[in-house]
């Protein structure tokens, strides 16, 4: 496929065939724009596939499906990995999602109304580009002081791979956040020789069920109280499910929605790793200080020498190396836009999938898929007239009730 055939500028382009990418291509169709989306590896959930085996999703099979395609309702009520990889390569083939793959974007700038993406494949004009990424794009491993010189295992929780290979290791998971409950979550069904958790601040703890009701399904529900609110509802249902977890040394924190609102951290669900806890099974540390050839050196002076340091330590968005110079970023990394994924100031730039919610990523690409589409959609006719775009035939969506 010519990636700039005839020398034409497209309407729109989408970096990414995720979940956001899918979701919004297939709402911009509806409304009678055909979006070209680039994607850097090979197929369709290649990052999902290159996650552990054990992986579920956080959020309810309810709450996680895309439009214009249902997640099929049977199985399990937290979806598998493979059942996701599966569904978004249905997905994009029942939606006929146009898609380029492996096609790195190198760069943007802006050329008068519209813009250039610089690619490994050649140059692409386009007069809409939507980043649509995930916010959860690259892990980061922070570079502790010695880090290089450890001789010891050091991987990101994201290279987590199959649990068993931790039986009879000593393992020390840096991080207990959203990422970290997942990793101790599974690592407690292992017979490691031993399991510590290193923790600089405390999470905010919330159970997968309660009185066998998955808590996760309450939060479209939740999304419509102030954050304040929730922070409460949150902080009550940690104490209720296991008291005070200051007893087993993870400090307590407030603001789960808060947090999760103004720097994209989610809650931590648990699913076994506070009974490990409880158990004695697993040990809370202190942080991790700097390390050594043969020792990780806590920030209370004690030593430890484990055969694997696994980095729970959260992600970037990866955008710095494309868009910093265009000043829509933070200083984080996150896209500054408004509601409709516009960034602000720069015209025809978008981000879809970056405002992460309790509901999930899934269930906001549902939601705000058709709000980026009619926006970009608006800015097209605006820019060239109502009688350019014509609507599809809407094809019904197959939703699943929440």
């Amino acid at each position: 496929m010519d990636i700039l055939p005839n020398g034409d500028t497209r309407d729109v382009v989408i970096i990414g065939a995720g979940l956001s990418g899918l979701s919004l291509a297939w709402a911009l169709r509806r409304t009678g724009i055909e979006a070209l989306i680039l994607e850097k590896e090979p197929r369709v959930a290649e990052p999902w596939r290159n996650r552990h085996p054990q992986l579920h999703l956080n959020t309810h099979r309810r709450l996680s499906s895309l439009p214009g395609y249902a997640l099929p309702k049977t199985g399990p009520g937290f979806p598998s990995r493979d059942e996701i990889v599966a569904y978004l390569e249905r997905y994009a083939y029942e939606t006929k999602a146009n898609i380029q793959f492996e096609t790195t974007v190198e760069s943007l700038d802006r050329d008068g109304d519209q813009w250039t993406l610089t690619t490994d494949r050649g140059p692409i004009r386009a007069r809409n580009v939507v980043f649509a990424t995930g916010k959860e794009n690259t892990p980061k491993i922070p570079d502790w002081p010695g880090r290089s010189k450890w001789r010891g295992e050091l991987i990101h929780s994201a290279a987590l791979g199959d649990v068993s290979y931790y039986a009879g290791k000593d393992v020390l998971v840096v991080g207990a956040g959203n990422s970290g409950s997942d990793v101790l979550n599974h690592l407690v069904r292992v017979p490691t020789r031993s399991l510590r958790v290193a923790v600089r601040h405390g999470s905010v703890v919330v159970p997968s069920h309660m009185f066998g009701f998955p808590i996760q399904l309450a939060s479209p529900l939740m999304e419509l109280l102030p954050a304040w609110l929730i922070d409460r509802m949150l902080a009550d249902t940690e104490r209720l499910a296991f008291g005070k977890l200051e007893r087993f040394g993870l400090r307590k924190r407030e603001g789960g929605a808060s947090r999760l609102l103004a720097d994209g951290v989610s809650p931590a669900i648990d699913n076994g790793f506070v009974a490990a806890l409880q158990a004695g099974q697993a040990n809370i540390v202190s942080s991790v200080d700097r390390f050594e050839e043969d020792a990780v050196v806590l920030a209370d002076g004690s030593r430890l020498a484990p055969d694997i340091v696994i980095a729970a330590t959260g992600y970037r968005t990866g955008l710095y190396s494309i868009l910093d110079h265009l000043g829509v970023l933070t200083d984080h990394g996150y896209p500054i836009m408004g509601s409709n994924g516009a960034a602000l100031g720069k015209p025809g730039l978008w981000f879809a999938g970056m405002a992460p919610r309790l509901s999930g990523y899934f269930r906001l690409a549902r939601r705000k898929s058709p709000v980026v589409a009619a926006a970009i959609a608006q800015s097209l006719a605006a820019s060239r007239g109502p009688s350019v775009l014509t609507t599809h035939a809407a094809t019904p969506a197959l939703e699943p009730a929440e």
